[in-house]
């Protein structure tokens, strides 16, 4: 590793199958120096979601299952699926997001297209469906967690999969190009925990969070933990300084986005 400047290596445990193999490492330049236990404890954030999607891709990879595998692996799934082209055409839904599109909430189903309910839900959830057709490179920080629901209310998140531009192909519909995962609402509580965790929140700054991820507001966050609201307003600066979000909806979808939400039926 010396000649290429590299003086430690962090490896990092994605699968093992009878056929596969997988890890994932990561190398540090001597200009950056040897790995420390922020970076770790940020890679034990970030690797559930790569094993997710690695997962994911897996279940959804035409060259390894079939139509009839495909939709049972997707009913499997606790959270809901939906599959659409380029214009958010529905072409295919599992059991979980048939019941929501048959509620009309988080999601709904205009013409056969789909909408979030909430009209700025709607709004993103499209842009990131575009952008998944166009450029799915791109897709990284609009897909990573889209918010369905209206401040307020019990938020819940999609993730969105691009599925164009690559061999990652389902042969259940070969023209889709967006597999949209809407998991079960996270825990308040482990978004907290994560989110302290990544950004080295203090233990007042971390239970200022908690309480407005728990739907309160600065002035009830401030009675409820009996301190001045000028000092709960120091401690959310403090919060919005470490994280590099400005407002408290993208402070609040950071937060859910690092809690995994995909998972399957025992």
């Amino acid at each position: 590793m010396k000649p290429q400047a590299l003086v430690d290596n962090m490896y990092c445990f994605l699968m093992k199958t009878f056929a596969r193999l997988a890890w994932l490492v990561f190398a540090r330049n001597e200009r950056q120096g040897i790995i420390t236990d922020r970076e770790v404890t940020l890679t034990r954030l970030l690797l559930p979601h790569i094993q997710r999607a690695v997962t994911i891709s897996n279940m959804l990879d035409a060259r390894t299952i079939d139509r009839s595998r495909m939709v049972e692996a997707l009913d499997a799934l606790r959270c809901a699926v939906v599959l659409t082209d380029a214009s958010g055409t529905i072409l295919h839904a599992n059991r979980s997001a048939e019941h929501m599109l048959r509620n009309g909430r988080p999601i709904r189903n205009v013409g056969g297209i789909l909408h979030a309910r909430a009209l700025s839900a709607a709004t993103e959830l499209r842009a990131a469906i575009d952008l998944a057709a166009r450029h799915e490179a791109e897709i990284g920080k609009i897909g990573l967690a889209v918010a369905l629901t209206e401040p307020g209310a019990p938020t819940t998140f999609a993730h969105l999969l691009p599925l164009a531009g690559s061999e990652l192909r389902t042969c259940l519909q070969p023209t889709a190009i967006a597999a949209v995962f809407i998991g079960v609402t996270p825990d308040p509580r482990d978004a907290v925990e994560a989110t302290a965790a990544a950004f080295d929140l203090t233990p007042a700054e971390a239970r200022v969070l908690a309480s407005l991820l728990g739907g309160a507001t600065l002035a009830e966050t401030a009675v409820g933990l009996s301190v001045a609201i000028s000092t709960a307003k120091t401690h959310l600066d403090n919060i919005f300084s470490k994280t590099g979000v400005k407002r408290q909806t993208e402070l609040m979808r950071l937060g859910m986005g690092l809690v995994p939400s995909v998972k399957t039926n025992a």
